[in-house]
């Protein structure tokens, strides 16, 4: 009986391991964007949370507090690679559930 069920684990994890890529390509493909101060500032990242573009309306540039800049760009990055990490679980625990990972075992996945 021990026997089925490692041949079952066996072929479970053959089949993630051929199903990996796409789903890594999937996350890293995607895009996330976040807006900080109003909409005065948005910041855009990859599936990685690697920072991809920053948008600054004239209104912020203008009223000239770079302080308050600095903090509304740091503010959206931030939310922008939360959505990421946030969407790249998301994808996980989905891919784990459609390959039938116990949920005991899902959080080995992340």
């Amino acid at each position: 009986m021990m026997l089925g069920n490692l041949g079952k684990m066996m072929k479970l994890a053959a089949e993630m391991k051929s199903k990996l890529p796409e789903m890594q390509a999937r996350i890293e493909a995607a895009e996330h964007a976040a807006s900080a101060g109003g909409g005065a500032v948005t910041a855009t990242v990859n599936g990685k949370g690697m920072l991809t573009g920053v948008k600054i309306s004239p209104e912020a540039v203008a009223d000239g507090d770079a302080a308050m800049l600095e903090d509304m760009v740091k503010a959206a990055v931030s939310a922008a690679q939360d959505k990421a990490a946030q969407a790249a679980a998301a994808e996980m625990q989905a891919f784990a559930e459609e390959m039938g990972v116990p949920p005991g075992m899902q959080d080995m996945l992340s």
